[in-house]
């Protein structure tokens, strides 16, 4: 490892696999009050969705993303991947989510961790989930199925990592990204990034045994960098770190280059800019499919073998 030059702000996006892609639109936009604000193609498998939800506006940071495919194998949470989404709420906001998640008959259990209260639970698909509240962090201006926006999700909290080499990727977290660490609770080490938002991680103590990719399971966390310049400085100081980063290549909404940690897990650094306004207007996100230049002359073959998926507004009755 090469002395720590650079700095993240915290987690960009999370990307997962699960099966149905309207099922996964009605927990994440209905039940959890996201928005979605991209629908568009795995640009490597243009037969399957690859959607987007986060805030309004779809900032770095609240980004949820998804490859919804029908045929794909149940997956195995365990070491190599992120092992629990963190998001957060405001203060006071908690109750309100309890209430929330038992009006759809979704159970929770509630744990405390580093002197925080949490609620955990599972999407349709087994990924596991966790709420937490705190000060930091805008609020979502989205209201959406009754949440008002004091109440609405923010963003990400932060992770909590499953590594099967704990000590080489904790050493990642500070040498290469630039996190600080914050102290040790139980099975959990925790460290924090500069940002507001996603900037807490956790990572198991002890090694865990390697879990298995497929559905119910993260693919791989990407974090920030502020823009195209400092991206291609975030590359040279992974190559320097002594890994092997991907070209740079354009996802349309954000540049991104990708490695594997020792631990097993998949990491991305992803610029903010250009957002996701890049190919559609801010008011109308997430409304219409919307493809790369090269994928536009197979617009027609491509829609016929994606499943219709539709925004609900899903209000329970408390």
């Amino acid at each position: 490892m090469v002395n720590n030059l650079k700095k993240t702000a915290g987690i960009h996006h999370i990307t997962c696999f699960v099966k149905d892609a309207q099922r996964n639109v009605d927990f994440y936009a209905g039940v959890l009050g996201l928005r979605l604000v991209k629908k568009t193609i795995n640009f490597d498998a243009p037969e399957v969705y690859h959607l987007y939800f986060g805030n309004e506006k779809g900032s770095p940071g609240t980004i949820i993303t998804f490859f919804p495919y029908k045929f794909s194998s149940k997956g195995r949470i365990g070491g190599g991947q992120v092992g629990t989404t963190t998001y957060v709420v405001p203060v006071g906001a908690i109750d309100f989510w309890k209430a929330r998640l038992t009006a759809f008959d979704i159970s929770f259990t509630e744990s405390a961790r580093f002197s925080e209260n949490y609620i955990e639970f599972v999407d349709v698909d087994g990924l596991q989930l966790e709420i937490v509240e705190r000060e930091e962090g805008a609020l979502n201006t989205l209201s959406s199925g009754g949440i008002p926006t004091d109440k609405a999700i923010k963003g990400f909290g932060g992770a909590v990592l499953y590594s099967t080499a704990s000590t080489m990727t904790m050493k990642v977290l500070e040498d290469v990204l630039g996190l600080t660490k914050v102290g040790q609770d139980g099975d959990f080490i925790r460290y924090k990034a500069e940002g507001d938002i996603g900037n807490l991680i956790d990572v198991n103590a002890e090694s865990m045994e390697w879990g298995i990719a497929g559905a119910g399971t993260v693919h791989h966390i990407a974090w920030r960098a502020k823009d195209y310049e400092d991206h291609d400085a975030w590359r040279s100081h992974v190559e320097r770190s002594g890994f092997h980063p991907t070209p740079i290549i354009d996802r349309q909404y954000f540049h991104a280059i990708y490695f594997r940690e020792h631990g097993g897990i998949l990491f991305e650094i992803a610029t903010d800019p250009p957002g996701f306004a890049n190919d559609e207007s801010e008011d109308h996100l997430g409304e219409k499919l919307m493809l790369p230049a090269w994928f536009e002359d197979s617009r027609a073959e491509i829609e016929k073998n994606l499943p219709p998926i539709q925004v609900h507004e899903m209000k329970p009755i408390f």
